[in-house]
């Protein structure tokens, strides 16, 4: 049976009313000028038991096919992503791991569903077959799934925005530049991450990757895109909505990374993770405390540390000395850039490390165990 995301069943906020009301025009609009429902599939996960099928129903011109859509997003400019009109309440068939269900978009179109497996599925990359019922003619999409078995004991959680990619979250009218003004295609990756990343992939062949940040899922088919060009090891993205919700005006970025590192816990006990942030947002403190709240769980935190300048325009105060700061008032330790968190129910304390590019990183996670192995920082398989 389908388990869809529950939804609170007190009356809606007024800015979702609003919202509802605006996307129910457009919508009225678009569809007279002949705009159809899509399926926009996005890779999700799951266990040999059950799996997590995510998507979202959205309008959109009758044209050809285009063979990689998500090229085709990356040479826009980053405002274009966000012009974007649900499809609300569309029936979606989903056959995925032997069993098939059906079940209604929500408000704003997204489909976000847990089915059991038919069958015990492999571990791997399997695929979900979604078809929208509620067209005139049925579209159908296939979204990817990453099964975990219990063979794998090493996942990599990591953020997007001034981790893998230059973003300067930290400073809004850059930030704002760079999301809403320059071309997508144009975004650099953060120097020696994505060597990092494929150096961990080396030495944990099976090891799975999900990449959790507060970003829009509008911009779902850019990060793949840019997560592809930079040759980063594919994963899950794990992604928000910024529109109002039936609580209030905006969705808490905070909370959903809190939400979606635990429900990566509880699916997948028998992996270790390694937590991969910065330190200009929230990063540090939402992975220290899930390092002190599941010691067992947790490999590794490493924190990509942000210039002085950057920190002062974060409003943190900047790095002094040696020492790791880590943003928001916190240190991994002083003398070195490195530390650990506290371990909330008695065990060894997490190790955490920090640098300033993924060649630090990469050098400081070498001395910790059952991360790098034998492998040589940056000697990850080549890439053009």
């Amino acid at each position: 049976m389908a388990t869809p995301t529950p939804h609170p069943s007190q009356r809606p906020h007024l800015a979702a009313v609003v919202e509802d009301h605006l996307y129910a025009a457009a919508g009225w609009v678009l569809a007279r000028a002949g705009w159809q429902p899509r399926l926009e599939p996005y890779a999700g996960y799951g266990t040999p038991d059950k799996v997590r099928v995510l998507a979202r129903v959205v309008l959109s011109p009758r044209r050809p096919g285009t063979p990689n859509r998500d090229a085709v997003r990356a040479g826009r400019r980053g405002f274009r992503h966000f012009l974007t009109v649900p499809a609300p309440h569309r029936r979606v068939r989903i056959e995925a791991g032997g069993s098939t269900s059906e079940l209604t978009s929500d408000r704003a179109g997204y489909v976000d569903v847990e089915l059991p497996a038919g069958a015990p599925l492999s571990d791997g990359w399997h695929t979900a077959l979604l078809t929208c019922l509620d067209a005139p003619e049925p579209t159908e999409a296939e979204a990817p799934i990453r099964v975990l078995d219990e063979r794998t004991r090493l996942g990599v959680v990591s953020d997007i925005d001034d981790t893998t990619m230059v973003t300067a979250v930290p400073r809004p009218l850059l930030a704002a530049w760079n999301t809403f003004v320059r071309h997508s295609s144009a975004r650099r990756a953060v120097p020696g991450m994505p060597e990092l990343y494929r150096s961990i992939q080396q030495a944990h062949p099976d090891a799975a990757f999900f990449y959790l940040s507060t970003g829009a899922w509008n911009t779902a088919g850019t990060l793949r895109a840019f997560l592809s060009r930079h040759a980063y090891p594919p994963g899950p993205l794990l992604l928000t909505d910024w529109g109002p919700t039936l609580t209030g005006w905006f969705r808490s970025g905070q909370a959903h990374k809190r939400a979606s590192l635990e429900l990566l816990m509880t699916w997948f006990p028998h992996v270790r993770w390694v937590l991969i942030g910065d330190d200009g947002q929230h990063d540090v403190a939402i992975y220290q405390e899930a390092a002190r709240r599941r010691p067992d769980r947790v490999r590794v935190v490493a924190i990509r540390q942000l210039t002085g300048g950057q920190q002062v325009l974060a409003g943190n105060a900047p790095h002094v000395g040696n020492g790791s700061h880590t943003g928001h008032g916190s240190r991994t330790g002083s003398g070195s850039r490195g530390g650990a968190a506290a371990s909330g129910t008695g065990g060894p304390p997490v190790p955490i490390v920090a640098g300033q590019d993924g060649d630090e990183l990469a050098r400081r996670l070498a001395a910790v165990p059952d991360v790098l192995g034998d492998v040589e920082p940056g000697s990850g398989p080549d890439q053009d």
